[in-house]
Order: C-alpha cells, then sequence, then structure tokens
C-alpha cells in the first residue's frame, strides 16, 4: 500500500498536549435523532488513540447546511451523546467553537478528556475560511488532526485556514486509510483495472471518466449518464435523462479511449418504464427503446456482461448507482454489481455517498476492501485533484 507522505497521528507526541481534532459527524438527523451513526464510527480509532494516548482533545465537525448563524436544528448535542454511548466515557459539550466560554472549558480539560464543540457552520467564517476565525480555533490547541475526508475538498477555516497557525498538522487514522487506499488505485494498482462509473450526470463525472481513460483498461458505465453516451452514437433514448449539451463532450470521451485502447462499456439492455413511479416496466435492448419510456436501471443481459469483466479485474473502483436504486423496482442492477464486486478477488475501492449506501443496502459491505466515506472528495482525489484539506497537513520529515 502507498504509504502517505504526510505527519501522521501516530508520529505525534500527544501526552498532555491540546489535540483539536476537525472530523466529519455530519450525520442525518431525524426530529433530533441521528438515524444513522456510520460516520461518528468511523472516527473512533483517532479519538480514542488520543484519548489512550493522555491528550486532551477537542472535537469539531459540521452538520448540515446552516446559513452562517446558529439553528437549533443543526446543532451537534446529539451527536455529543451518542459518542459518549459509543466510547462508554463522558463527552463534554461546548455551547460554541471559539469565544471566551469555550477557551475557559478547554482550559479545564484533563488528560483524556474529550470536549465536542457545537457546529463550525454557526458561524459564516468557517466556509470563507477567515484567518481571524482559523486564529481563534488554532488558538484552542497545541496539535491539529484532520481526520474529516469527507470535507478534505474544502478550504474552510477548520479544514485549511487553521493549519496556518499551528505548529504540527497531521492526518488521522480514516484519512490516512483513505489517502493510502485512493492513491493506490491511482498509481500502483494492478491490471485488469475495471472502473465503474454511474450516478445521473456526465457533467458531474468527465474530469473522473478523463482520470480513468489514463489508468483503467475498462471502464463500465451505468445510470441516467449512459444516454448521454448513447445519443454521442445516434441512439434513440426515448424519455431517458440526456445531457443534450454535454453529447459532444461524450463523443469525444468514446474517441479519447478507443485512441487509448480502453473499453467504454455502456449497458446492451436496460429496465424501462413511461415514469418513476410507473406500476409497469420492461427490459428492452438499449436500441430499441420505446419514445414514450426512459431508461431507469440496466438489464440482465449487462448486469451479465458486466459482472463478467468484474470477475477478471485484479483492481476495481466503482463510484455511482447504475439504476434509480432508492426505487426497489430499479435497483437491481446496482445490487448485482455490488454483489459481483464482493465475489471477486480484485482491491475494489467504492467511492462517493450513493455507490456506498447501496453497498449497506446490499449487505456486501465486509467484503470491499475500501469503502471511502468522502463523496464529493473521493470523486475530486479520484479526478486527480489536490484536495485543500490534505495538501496543508505537514509533510513527514
Amino acid at each position: 500500500m502507498n504509504k502517505m507522505n504526510k505527519l501522521s497521528i501516530s508520529d505525534l507526541d500527544l501526552k498532555g498536549k491540546r489535540v483539536f481534532m476537525r472530523v466529519d459527524f455530519n450525520v442525518p438527523l431525524a426530529d433530533g435523532k441521528i438515524t444513522d451513526d456510520t460516520r461518528i464510527k468511523a472516527a473512533l480509532p483517532s479519538i480514542r488513540y488520543v484519548i489512550e494516548k493522555s491528550g486532551k482533545l477537542i472535537l469539531a465537525s459540521h452538520l448540515g447546511r446552516p446559513k452562517g448563524k446558529p439553528e437549533p436544528k443543526y446543532s451537534l448535542k446529539p451527536v455529543a451523546a451518542q459518542l459518549a454511548e459509543l466510547l462508554a466515557k463522558q463527552v463534554q459539550f461546548a455551547p460554541d467553537c471559539v469565544g471566551p466560554e469555550v477557551e475557559k472549558m478547554v482550559a479545564a480539560l484533563k488528560p483524556g478528556d474529550a470536549l465536542l464543540l457545537e457546529n463550525l457552520r454557526f458561524h459564516a467564517e468557517e466556509e470563507k475560511n477567515d484567518p481571524g476565525f482559523a486564529k481563534q480555533l488554532a488558538a484552542l490547541c497545541d496539535v491539529y488532526i484532520n481526520d474529516a475526508f469527507g470535507a478534505a475538498h474544502r478550504a474552510h477555516a477548520s479544514t485549511a485556514g487553521v493549519v496556518a497557525y499551528v505548529k504540527q498538522a497531521a492526518a488521522g487514522f480514516l484519512m490516512q486509510k483513505e489517502i493510502e487506499s485512493l492513491t493506490y488505485a491511482l498509481t500502483k494498482a494492478e491490471k485488469p483495472y475495471v472502473a465503474i462509473v454511474g450516478g445521473a450526470k456526465i457533467s458531474d463525472k468527465i474530469e473522473l471518466v478523463e482520470n480513468f481513460i489514463n489508468i483503467a483498461n475498462n471502464i463500465l458505465i451505468g445510470g441516467a449518464m449512459a444516454y448521454t453516451f448513447f445519443r454521442a452514437k445516434g441512439l434513440a433514448t426515448g424519455k431517458s435523462l440526456v445531457e443534450i449539451d454535454k453529447i459532444d463532450l461524450a463523443k469525444d470521451l468514446l474517441a479519447k479511449a478507443s485512441q487509448k485502447n480502453v473499453a467504454i462499456e455502456l449497458p446492451v439492455d436496460h429496465v424501462v418504464a413511461p415514469g418513476l413511479d410507473s406500476a409497469t416496466s420492461q427490459v428492452t435492448p438499449v436500441d430499441r427503446t420505446p419514445a414514450d419510456q426512459m431508461g431507469l436501471d440496466i438489464g440482465p443481459e449487462t448486469i451479465r456482461r458486466y459482472s463478467e469483466i468484474i470477475s477478471r479485474a485484479k483492481t476495481i473502483v466503482w463510484n455511482g448507482p447504475m439504476g434509480v436504486f432508492e426505487n426497489p423496482k430499479f435497483a437491481q442492477g446496482t445490487f448485482a454489481i455490488a454483489r459481483a464486486i464482493a465475489e471477486s478477488k480484485a482491491f475494489s475501492i467504492v467511492g462517493g455517498g450513493d455507490s456506498a449506501a447501496a453497498v449497506a443496502q446490499s449487505g456486501m459491505e465486509s467484503r470491499i476492501t475500501h469503502i471511502s466515506t468522502g463523496g464529493g472528495a473521493t470523486l475530486e482525489f479520484l479526478s486527480g485533484r489536490k484536495l485543500p484539506g490534505v495538501e496543508v497537513l505537514t509533510d513527514k520529515p
């Protein structure tokens, strides 16, 4: 596995130090209750490590999209309670993330204590990466750790700006695992390399597909973005979602792939229906899509072909569902791909919110090498972009 060239949490002496850890506790809430605590659990190894090493732990996160001012429904208070339960120890909760009261609470921390700050985005300065706000956050700590890979593509005060005012900035265990797994997929991966790209819009995935053309042997396309490719090949697509202004781009991508001898595979059959909530659906070949129907999932023959290509792979990276998998009627393709990846012996990465959710729903999580916690961050990393929250971390000596 690629070794990361940034300082890791395990490189630091944390005893008695005030440790500011940026985590991603942006969890779904319903009526003030957390409905999925996956992101909290993902940060536990780093959190436990700081506590065991007698650091004074200060946790910071955003939650939802408050408009730069306090909004009770986006309070992190329920997260403090859930974290305390998971750790089986008290987690203090601060009423803000900066200011005299927070400073007093931090000053009172003893080695092994944990304090969760209130939502960073209750201050507009967080997303503006305001230097004064970053300085206030930095004043709370001796050491900075970023374990929020899901927010690493944003240059905010808590992910980027703060680092200018701390002596050492290191990656937490989750951040380290993400960087090492994704770097491996981009630089050291064994061939045959199969990339699977789905989702609604080709415009969201242009750089990703372009990057895969340089490293993969096969690119399997699914989801609504396939229909823009079909139009590029002159096929009628019925009522399917097509980005008309991206048809030329799809042509370019097909041409680039063929120059590099990379196979962009498109569905050969699909599940069509008059609309998302139609009672009826049918399977048709893609070149015989009825004018009054839209494609909503890949069909059985496509599943068979894609699964066969996946079974021969040594490296697999998957980003984006194969259909409208939120509706059980159009989820077969996505779940079948999840199963095929789980059954393969390849090094496999599933990146992005929807694909990770699909794997969780299909019960195949334990059989995937790495499930990335970042949606946009994973996409940008795999597209070859530098992530601000990773770049600013201290280089290893």
